[in-house]
Order: structure tokens, then C-alpha cells, then sequence
């Protein structure tokens, strides 16, 4: 057993983290002293504890709702649905949406026998009821299970009367993934949304 290339080994499960890069990270990690080392071990064993999901939209908190559903200063008139919590970060990192979210926590995926639960479909509908939104903008991402997501989304949506439901505009490349565009692009789809037909 090999501590260096065990823990090489876990890394390189990481996304984007190939062998150079895991082992770089190893290796930065043999020369740290032994305090930061447990400092960053604590922080891994309890990053999930104490976490909940928000009860209004779906992201994580470690409060009953989240920060953004908590802040007042968010316009509550336009709804963004995502997929998980990496499109949402995307959009909180990038600063160009002062809306409120809901997260479905995944995509449509027929091949896999995936489709919007009934349990999530009900949740987004109390969150849209709640909020009484005027835009509900889709933003999937441009895939396959993206278009899927959003087809499978306006069946859910499909007796909401007093909303208008828009679709991010497609700078973002054929089969990306939200989380991996930059600020400009996903600016340029936000603003450049369109009504979903």
C-alpha cells in the first residue's frame, strides 16, 4: 500500500484531473506541515455535514433556505430553472442574473430511463405558485438531455398561464455544459433569450 499513489489515484477521479495533475497536487500536499494538512482534511470530512437542500429552490444550504432564495434583494419575478448546482454556481460566478433559481438536480435521459420525477415536478410548480414569477427562463444546456430536459419541463409547465418561459439563446456550444462557459458567453445567452416554442 502506497500512500502517495493511492491518494494520486483518488484524485485523479476528480473531473478535468488527469495523472500529471493529481500527482502535482500530491506532491504540493507532501510539502504542506502536518496542521494545514488536517485543516484541509476537517474541511473535506465535513463538507457535507449539516448541509440541506433549500426548501424553496433545491440548491444547497446549510440553512433551511438558501442565500439567494434569503436575499430580498433578488428580483422574484424571474425564475431560472438549471439542472444542478454547478449551472447555478456558473451563473452566481459569472454576476449577470439577479433572479431567483430552481434546481431540478439533474437532466432527462431516456437511454438511462431518466425523466422529471413526479416528486420534482411538484416541487418546481409550489416554487412557481410561491413566486408568481413573470419570466420562468430554461437554461439547459445545449445536449441532447438538455433539449430533452427543457421538452420534458414545458409538460410540467404547460397550464402555467401567467408567466412568460424563455430559453437561453445558444452562444453557449453545441453540447457544453453550462458550468464550463465563460462570463461573456453566458451573458450573451442570458440577454439574448427567446420564447419557447
Amino acid at each position: 500500500m502506497n500512500p502517495i499513489t493511492d491518494l494520486t489515484n483518488a484524485f485523479k477521479k476528480f473531473p478535468g484531473l488527469g495523472n500529471k495533475s493529481a500527482s502535482r497536487i500530491v506532491f504540493y500536499l507532501l510539502k504542506q506541515n502536518e496542521a494545514e494538512l488536517d485543516r484541509l482534511g476537517s474541511l473535506i470530512a465535513n463538507l457535507k455535514k449539516n448541509l440541506k437542500v433549500c426548501s424553496d429552490c433545491g440548491n444547497l444550504s446549510y440553512e433551511d433556505l438558501c442565500p439567494i432564495c434569503s436575499d430580498p434583494l433578488r428580483d422574484r419575478k424571474t425564475l431560472c430553472i438549471v439542472e444542478d448546482i454547478e449551472a447555478l454556481n456558473a451563473f452566481e460566478q459569472a454576476k449577470i442574473y439577479n433572479g431567483v433559481y430552481h434546481v431540478l438536480g439533474g437532466q432527462v435521459s431516456p437511454l438511462n430511463d431518466q425523466d422529471i420525477s413526479e416528486g420534482s415536478a411538484k416541487f418546481l410548480l409550489k416554487h412557481i405558485k410561491k413566486l408568481r414569477p413573470s419570466e420562468i427562463i430554461i437554461a439547459t444546456s445545449p445536449t441532447v438531455e438538455g433539449d430533452m430536459t427543457k421538452f420534458s419541463l414545458m409538460e410540467v409547465l404547460k397550464n402555467i398561464k401567467n408567466a412568460k418561459i424563455t430559453r437561453l439563446a445558444f452562444g453557449l456550444p453545441l453540447g457544453g455544459s453550462i458550468e464550463f462557459a465563460d462570463k461573456l458567453t453566458l451573458h450573451t445567452s442570458l440577454a439574448a433569450r427567446r420564447p419557447v416554442e
